[in-house]
């Protein structure tokens, strides 16, 4: 195996963790900001969903740096990646253009972040993991 085939999983995962983590910080540092965007698009319990969104984002996040239960943590932030596009971009419902423009842009950047983390849960974290090749299965 080439050194590409065991860095470039190693530099996803990082890649996608940094993402996930920085976002984390970012709306827990603007809590109250981003409780009443929940509100605003009609989200139930927001600071509850702000909440569990950060635990998953941390937690994912964390899994994915590390390495460790990476297909678990990539196809959970593949399914809040889904949840929260479809929930906050909808695009198709806005009339004015350069909304509609920007909320497609959202929404395709998390298709590709979704389909990257596919990719993890598809063909495992790489070498350079916790629980990647030759590490014992429990």
């Amino acid at each position: 195996m080439s050194l590409s085939e065991h860095i470039s999983p190693l530099l996803g995962r990082l890649i996608l963790a940094w993402f996930f983590l920085s976002q984390a910080w970012a709306y827990a540092h603007g809590w109250d900001a981003n409780v009443t965007l929940l509100a605003m698009r009609h989200i139930p319990v927001a600071p509850l969903v702000l909440l569990l969104s950060l635990v998953v984002m941390t937690l994912g996040g964390l899994s994915l740096a590390l390495g460790f239960n990476a297909r678990h943590g990539a196809l959970l932030l593949f399914a809040f990646t889904m949840i929260a596009s479809f929930a906050l971009q909808d695009f198709w419902h806005v009339t004015n253009a350069a909304d509609k423009a920007a909320d497609y842009d959202l929404f395709a950047r998390n298709m590709a972040i979704a389909g990257g983390l596919l990719m993890i849960v598809g063909l495992g974290p790489g070498a350079f993991a916790l629980d990647g090749p030759g590490k014992k299965k429990g």
